[in-house]
């Protein structure tokens, strides 16, 4: 029986993880300034996006200071991007 739960509970996260990674998402940054895409959490800048451009998370992780970012990719080409701090994110559903 325990097995049969720890089964469950771990086909549970992934599914939530793969539904969040696919969820419909905006850049809403609060700055008057393109979000900047990084090549890892505080990496170099090699992009940066407008607001309410179209993303989908891919991956997420915390910095040494516990800050959340996500690995995005580009909604409308289907492409991976890079890093930007999540608090940017908003996704479909998401309350804020």
């Amino acid at each position: 029986m325990r097995r049969l739960v720890a089964t469950a509970a771990l086909a549970a996260s992934l599914f939530a993880s793969t539904a969040f990674a696919h969820a419909e998402c905006t850049v809403a940054d609060p700055t008057p300034t393109p979000l900047n895409v990084r090549t890892a959490p505080n990496g170099r800048v090699i992009a940066t996006l407008d607001n309410g451009q179209s993303v989908y998370i891919i991956d997420h992780t915390l910095d040494r200071q516990s800050r959340a970012w996500v690995y995005v990719g580009d909604s409308e080409t289907d492409k991976p991007l890079g890093w930007v701090f999540r608090e940017f994110i908003v996704c479909k559903g998401e309350a804020r």
